[in-house]
């Protein structure tokens, strides 16, 4: 199963108020485990970028000033993710800003794409415990300290590494193998020998007969009377 693990950041949180995307990394995992192949793209937003916004990335615009449009990266982008299911942490704000994108270069958008939301799965797991990237980080033992700032990509490596504790850990499937080997291990013992007994008669009185013959009479369509 091939899935892509994404993350995005952006000049704002709303595409809405004229936000553009400026960084977009991807993680390739196959059967849940990372493949080594990585997608690393920054974008030219065409616009500036909010100091407020640059204090949680560290991407300025002067950064983004000599790097490609959208407009000419988002083919590689889709080439990348073709016949992968999505993973995302809080995967509704990165697919607004995406499909916000790919509508502006005349693209139908992401639709069609399966997408798997780690925030939900986390909330639906840990109810009433935070559910950020770094609460997840703390509770499965998984360095995060290069993480100073967001970044797409390393944000993404991070998150590859939390999706797969979230489903269980490297060795989530291995709990169903040890029950599936215990089972067989019974299943190859001899059989234990018992006495034999003699099947023993329970007839039936009248009068249990009688009750039940009442019992039934009180039924709407009972399946005896058939």
């Amino acid at each position: 199963m091939r899935e892509i693990v994404f993350d995005t950041e952006t000049t704002g949180i709303d595409p809405a108020d004229g936000h553009r995307v400026i960084e977009i990394g991807c993680i390739e995992l196959m059967n849940h485990l990372p493949t080594g192949r990585n997608l690393h793209l920054y974008v030219n937003p065409e616009r500036d970028v909010p100091q407020e916004v640059v204090a949680v990335h560290g991407i300025t615009g002067e950064f983004l000033a000599d790097k490609p449009v959208f407009a000419a990266v988002y083919s590689e982008f889709l080439d990348f993710i073709e016949g992968a299911t999505l993973v995302a942490h809080n995967a509704a704000f990165d697919i607004k800003f995406l499909n916000h994108e790919l509508k502006l270069v005349g693209h139908k958008g992401l639709g069609a794409f399966r997408v798997v939301d780690t925030l939900m799965i986390a909330r639906k797991k840990f109810p009433g415990s935070p559910a950020n990237l770094d609460a997840l980080c703390r509770r499965f033992n998984i360095d995060n300290s290069a993480r100073t700032l967001h970044g797409a990509l390393l944000d993404s490596e991070i998150l590859a590494d939390v999706y797969l504790e979230l489903l269980g850990g490297r060795q989530h499937g291995l709990g169903l193998a040890v029950e599936s080997g215990a089972a067989a291990a019974v299943s190859d013992r001899a059989p234990v020998e018992r006495p034999y007994r003699a099947p023993r008669p329970f007839p039936v009185s009248e009068e249990e007969k009688r009750l039940h013959a009442e019992m039934v009479g009180q039924l709407k369509d009972p399946l005896w009377a058939k």
